[in-house]
């Protein structure tokens, strides 16, 4: 039986599980307060210290290091790549390490799943990165030539909720229609379409939610800037960190603003039906991609085990197709999944090639060469 390590590096955690095949053997996350993160300039100058804690864990939970067959990792911010694994090279240290799209913690996953894989002979890869764009080239198009939209955001969980729901219905994953919501701290919604997303409303975009603006009204966001000498620094930490429910209710707890609605806070009830009805907007608007020929809805995240929030988006998008919840983010089995399923032949593991600059474009692909 196969024996996996995978790894999901967030902003404040580092996530480290081992399966045996399907079965974890664990599944542990260590949590790094402020004070730990604040020395490091780049989140990959944080690359040592994450290191020694997933050796520090295994060693801890009596996992032998030449058991391994392979180690997987969340992906990083890295030029615009296919759905699917990809092994973990050359290519891809340098993209992350020197020109990732952005910072972001997931940028030092694969660079310590390489290095604990390396040594040890076998292979790291990643699997669905936050940077799979398959995009059709007439959902790309703005207003503005310079400006194309793209499909950076929650693939993982959104893809395995796809698969998990071909799976149930008997049928093959490249073969059904369906848009996924994945509500968490960001929102995004995406459209699977015979085997590719190719539709990917980010969480820039769409509704608000916990602590992210979503979507706003553009020529009030050109004015504050210049009216009020807002750095992109600062703006990003706005629009991503400090609104949505943060901003209108000082918190991002959903089940502290749920016991408030239940106590009679009319705001906070506003609100909320209000992050629900943007959600609800935001998944018709991928209907119309595919002429609404919609096999199901499905919503899956953190926030989705809330029957508040799922029945009041259920209410507004059943017209289109029946709703399914799947409540949560396993990230780490998907990742483990994924990479069981080429470790077993039944997917092919991609080439990452390095991009000079991660986010060129030249019209009907993103360059990644």
């Amino acid at each position: 039986m196969e024996h996996i390590l995978a790894l999901n590096p967030g902003s404040t955690s580092t996530k480290i599980a081992v399966f045996e095949g399907e079965t974890p053997l664990f599944i542990e996350t260590i949590r790094h307060t402020a004070e730990e993160l604040d020395g490091f300039e780049h989140v990959t100058d944080q690359y040592e210290f994450r290191k020694n804690l997933v050796l520090e864990c295994l060693s801890t939970h009596g996992i032998a290091l030449n058991m391994l067959d392979a180690v997987v990792s969340r992906g990083g911010l890295l030029a615009p790549i296919h759905a699917g694994a990809y092994t973990v090279n050359e290519d891809m240290i340098w993209q992350l390490r020197c020109r990732p799209q952005q910072e972001h913690a997931s940028n030092v996953g694969a660079l310590i799943a390489h290095a604990i894989a390396e040594p040890l002979g076998i292979n790291a890869y990643i699997y669905d990165g936050v940077t799979v764009d398959e995009l059709t080239e007439i959902n790309r198009v703005t207003g503005l030539p310079e400006f194309h939209r793209k499909g950076i955001g929650h693939n993982l969980n959104t893809r395995a909720a796809a698969m998990r729901y071909a799976r149930e219905q008997g049928r093959d994953y490249r073969n059904i229609t369906v848009i996924v919501a994945h509500l968490g701290g960001g929102i995004s919604v995406n459209l699977h379409h015979k085997g590719r997303i190719v539709d990917f409303i980010s969480d820039d975009e769409g509704p608000f939610s916990p602590e992210r603006a979503g979507g706003l009204p553009v020529f009030d966001v050109i004015h504050k800037c210049f009216r009020d000498g807002e750095t992109d620094a600062g703006m990003m930490k706005l629009v991503k960190r400090q609104s949505g429910l943060m901003a209108h209710l000082g918190t991002t707890d959903c089940q502290e603003i749920e016991a408030r609605i239940d106590r009679g806070d009319e705001y906070a009830r506003l609100v909320y039906d209000a992050m629900a009805l943007q959600i609800a907007k935001n998944i018709a608007k991928c209907a119309p991609v595919v002429s609404g020929q919609v096999d199901a809805i499905l919503i899956t995240g953190g926030i989705a085990h809330s029957r508040r929030i799922t029945d009041e988006i259920t209410s507004r998008v059943r017209f289109l197709a029946p709703v399914m919840i799947y409540a949560g983010e396993d990230e780490m089995q998907s990742l483990v999944l994924g990479c069981l399923r080429v470790l077993r032949g039944q997917e092919q593991a991609q080439t990452y090639v390095r991009a000079e600059d991660p986010i060129a474009y030249r019209g009907g692909t993103y360059e990644t060469t």
